[in-house]
């Protein structure tokens, strides 16, 4: 004689129950490690044991004292001039990757109405955090439509520099606004 169990079908199963555990477990190590990125080092910070204990497990969620708070310039790897002037530059193109840390910024293909059997790339770097001449790189490509679809075509150097020269005065316009505005 063969006993037979009764299992509702509502009831969560072992196997449920421990993919629902490892979930839990992927959130929660995931939120850990995101944490972990909001505590930034500051120079003049104060030591951890003078902070309260309270402030500093708040920041993970967007509270904690001020002191923890930093400008814009600290939190970017780059000038923060040069990165606004690049962002301006290439406003007209679609963007794939703008990455401030970084400081690399590469846009999509970008096809004019007026030449529509040809496109361009920009790959702009960000290389130092001082607004100096030699602190940003500009690639460019350009492509053209034939019967065997995109291929690429050599650019003249000079386009590179040009924009190179735009995003530079741009970013110095754009300093000297923000040193007027503080006298």
């Amino acid at each position: 004689m063969t006993r037979k169990t009764f299992r509702p079908d509502n009831i969560p199963t072992l196997k449920t129950f421990s993919l629902f555990k490892r979930g839990l477990l992927v959130m929660l190590i995931t939120g850990g490690l995101t944490g972990c990125s909001t505590f930034k080092l500051e120079k003049n910070a104060e030591p951890v044991e003078q902070k309260s204990r309270f402030s500093i497990g708040l920041g993970l969620f967007g509270g904690g004292d001020k002191s923890q708070i930093l400008n814009s310039e600290q939190e970017m790897g780059v000038n923060g001039f040069i990165w606004q002037a690049t962002l301006e530059a290439l406003s007209f193109m679609p963007m794939t990757s703008a990455d401030p840390i970084g400081g690399i910024v590469i846009t999509d293909w970008y096809q004019s109405r007026s030449a529509p059997k040809e496109r361009f790339k920009v790959t702009v770097y960000i290389l130092d955090k001082n607004l100096r001449a030699d602190g940003v790189r500009v690639s460019a490509f350009k492509q053209e439509m034939t019967s065997n679809g995109w291929q690429d075509v050599s650019i003249k150097p000079e386009i590179a520099i040009k924009l190179e020269n735009a995003i530079l005065s741009r970013a110095r316009e754009l300093h000297i606004l923000t040193l007027e505005t503080r006298n």
